[in-house]
C-alpha cells in the first residue's frame, strides 16, 4: 500500500497522506491533473483504452494479454461504461477502467462465486480492466480512475462496487478498506481466464463514513478535493445507459470479461 499511502505527486501538490493536517479550506482546493479522465463514446476513444489496457497486461499477464488485443464483447453491453484517461499533452491514453453493472445480468465475477446474500438483489458494478501506464503518471492515474468509479457510482446510485485483483492491486483496495468477501481466498476468474483473483466489495453509501471513522489518509483525495479533469458529464446515468455504437464494418472480439 505504500504507493497509495504515501507521496502521490498531483502537480506538485502534497502528497495525499499529509491531506488530513492541512485546513479545511485548504483540503477544498481545486487540483488539476496532466491527463483528463471521460467516459469512452466513440470507437476512436474505445481503441485508445484496449491499446493502454492490452499494454498494462502484456507486463503482468502476457500470454493472456493477447486475447486483448481488440475490444472485447462486454465492451458494448448495455449496463457497461468504460473510463478512458489521456493526456493533455498529447491524447495519448494512459489509463482506463471498464464499469460493469447488474442492471441488465450479471457481473462477470458471478461466472466463478455467489456473492454473500446481503449483495444480492442490491444495484452493483464490477470494476474490471484496469490498466495504466508505467511509471508515476500510471500510479496517479490509477488512484484518480478509481476516485472517478466511485464519483460515477455516487451519481448513479449503485450500492456496492465489486473487484477482482491479483497482487499488488489486491492490496492497494485493501488500502482503501474494500472488504474482502472471501477471506483473503485467491479464487479462479472465469472471466479472467481462470487466473486466481482475490474478490473484495466497498460499500458506496457508506464509504465516506468509513474512511473517516479510520481518519484515512486518502479521505480528502476521495472526498474533498477537486478534480475538475474528471469529468463524467457525458456519462449516462439514467435507468437506460447507451452502449459505444459499433461501426458497421468493425470485427471484434466476443471473448467475454
Amino acid at each position: 500500500m505504500k504507493s497509495i499511502e504515501h507521496a502521490i505527486l498531483l502537480n506538485g501538490a502534497l502528497a495525499a497522506g499529509a491531506m488530513e493536517q492541512v485546513s479545511a479550506e485548504e483540503r477544498m482546493r481545486v487540483e488539476r491533473l496532466p491527463f483528463t479522465v471521460r467516459v469512452v463514446r466513440s470507437e476512436e476513444a474505445l481503441y485508445k483504452a484496449v491499446a493502454i489496457r492490452q499494454a498494462a497486461y502484456a507486463r503482468h499477464v502476457p500470454a493472456f494479454s493477447e486475447t486483448l488485443k481488440m475490444p472485447e464483447a462486454n465492451d458494448y453491453d448495455e449496463g457497461s461504461i468504460i473510463l478512458l484517461a489521456e493526456s493533455k499533452l498529447d491524447g495519448s491514453p494512459v489509463g482506463t477502467i471498464r464499469v460493469q453493472s447488474n442492471r441488465y445480468r450479471k457481473l462477470g465475477v458471478e461466472q466463478s462465486v455467489e456473492l454473500p446474500a446481503r449483495l444480492q438483489h442490491r444495484s452493483m458494478v464490477e470494476a474490471t480492466r484496469l490498466g495504466v501506464a508505467e511509471g508515476r503518471v500510471g500510479r496517479v492515474t490509477k488512484l484518480i480512475l478509481i476516485k472517478a468509479l466511485y464519483l460515477y457510482c455516487l451519481e448513479a446510485n449503485i450500492d456496492w462496487v465489486i473487484a477482482t485483483a491479483r497482487p499488488p492491486l489486491d492490496r492497494q483496495y485493501d488500502g482503501l478498506l474494500l472488504e474482502d468477501l472471501y477471506s483473503g481466498e485467491f479464487i479462479p476468474m472465469r472471466h479472467v481466464n481462470n487466473i486466481p483473483h482475490r474478490v473484495l466489495a466497498l460499500d458506496i453509501p457508506g464509504a465516506r463514513a468509513k474512511w473517516i471513522e479510520a481518519s484515512h489518509p486518502l479521505l480528502d483525495f476521495m472526498c474533498n478535493i477537486q478534480h475538475p479533469d474528471i469529468d463524467l458529464s457525458n456519462a449516462d446515468f439514467s435507468s437506460e445507459i447507451h452502449p459505444i455504437p459499433r461501426a458497421n464494418s468493425f470485427e471484434w472480439a466476443a471473448v467475454g470479461a
